[in-house]
């Protein structure tokens, strides 16, 4: 296999399958995996809310107002 993976083959939601099927060596998908940067710092929290949800009064957050309206 190349030195890199086609982007569309190392989506973690399908590399699994790849690898299973022969169309990514195993060696590749850990070799490409280990030189992923560790971006964990730069994580930040999400929060959604669907239509439709119930929000119970514990779950409204910090900046007070109503948890059933969504911010701009």
């Amino acid at each position: 296999m190349a030195d890199s993976l086609d982007n569309k083959l190392v989506d973690k939601r399908v590399a699994h399958r790849y690898v299973r099927k022969g169309i990514v060596e195993e060696k590749d998908w850990e070799k490409h995996v280990r030189t992923l940067p560790d971006l964990a710092d730069r994580a930040v929290p999400v929060e959604a809310l669907m239509e439709g949800m119930e929000v119970d009064e514990d779950d409204v957050g910090d900046e007070g107002g109503d948890a059933s309206e969504p911010k701009p």
